[in-house]
């Protein structure tokens, strides 16, 4: 078996964030952020969380597909902000949606997570175990950044996006996926601190109250994207067989313009195969390459039978590389 997408579905909070408005708040200005960047305003959620976003996303995808609810089979969702540590996210999205037939867990992989996650439900169908699973990438950023700090928190977005993929006789499936734990401390936000009865207070060196927020090695993540994604890239058509003239388009995660810039560069292609919408939403992390694909199927760019390359990158260090059939 094989898989094909069968709809999307995306969420963005209403609320929009200019760079203008985070000149007022840290040492910063429109030129400064959009030239280095690309990205001019980025979503702020002012309530919903990541379960909220995702469950809209996925809601949406379940109606453009006019499937029942209850014929889904797998829930996957891909975060590093879940609302809760318990439950998971996708059991939340399943009491949303109604899909109670069908098994959820979280998967965490950073921007990568989209990827992965897809790699996970590729899986279950190829092998027969399930026919539909509904892959969703949703994050609530903003809680995780310090927004003293103008490195990071001119670069990222709250929003959620949701594909269902369903087990076909015929597509194309090709994937290279890695992680590099050597290179953890490039990118990193750390969880709670250890207090228990036999760890008191005064024995952490760090104060356990204190919120930590993500932080970034800008030029090594920049550095290990532009050496690693392009060689991905080409490894991935080399297992399908396929040539440069063969690919559409290159839906990357929607980290920095520069990147994408670098990485079409890299690989001789036009910038226009490499579709954007960091000005409008910023890095929406495991988000913003199914938050890109929803835009993109909506604005019918997207047609059967299209060779598309998946690529995302990010903390761990991790990153996947997927070629897909439409």
């Amino acid at each position: 078996m094989e898989m094909r997408f069968v709809s999307t579905g995306s969420y963005l909070p209403e609320q929009a964030v200019d760079n203008e408005y985070l000149s007022g708040i840290v040492d910063t200005s429109d030129e400064w952020i959009s030239s280095r960047t690309g990205i001019r305003k980025r979503r702020i959620t002012v309530g919903e969380g990541t379960a909220c976003m995702a469950a809209k996303a996925a809601a949406k995808a379940v109606a453009r597909a006019d499937i029942d609810p209850l014929d889904i089979d797998i829930i996957i969702v891909a975060t590093m902000s879940p609302d809760n540590f318990l439950p998971n996210t996708a059991c939340e999205v399943q009491a949303e949606i109604g899909a109670m037939h069908a098994v959820c867990y979280d998967l965490s992989a950073a921007c990568s997570g989209f990827v992965f996650a897809l790699n996970t439900a590729y899986s279950f169908l190829k092998a027969g175990i399930y026919k539909t699973a509904l892959i969703i990438g949703s994050e609530v950023l903003s809680k995780m950044i310090d927004w003293n700090e103008r490195s990071t928190c001119v670069l990222f977005g709250d929003g959620a996006g949701a594909a269902i993929v369903q087990a076909s006789e015929t597509g194309l499936f090709e994937s290279v996926l890695g992680s590099d734990g050597t290179r953890k401390n490039s990118l990193t936000c750390a969880s709670r601190y250890i207090i228990n009865p036999l760890v008191s207070q005064d024995s952490n060196s760090t104060d356990e109250t204190a919120l930590d927020y993500i932080k970034m090695d800008g030029q090594e993540v920049f550095k290990f994207v532009i050496k690693t994604i392009p060689l991905t890239i080409q490894q991935v058509m080399e297992k399908s067989c396929c040539t440069k003239e063969e690919i559409r388009y290159y839906v990357l995660h929607q980290a920095n313009q520069r990147i994408l810039e670098s990485v079409s560069k890299k690989l001789k292609e036009p910038i226009e195969k490499f579709p954007m919408n960091l000005d409008k939403y910023g890095n929406t992390s495991a988000a913003s390459i199914p938050i890109l694909l929803d835009k993109m199927n909506k604005r019918n760019m997207l047609d059967r039978g299209d060779k598309i390359i998946l690529s995302g990158f990010g903390g761990g260090l991790t990153w996947g590389t997927t070629l897909i059939e439409w």
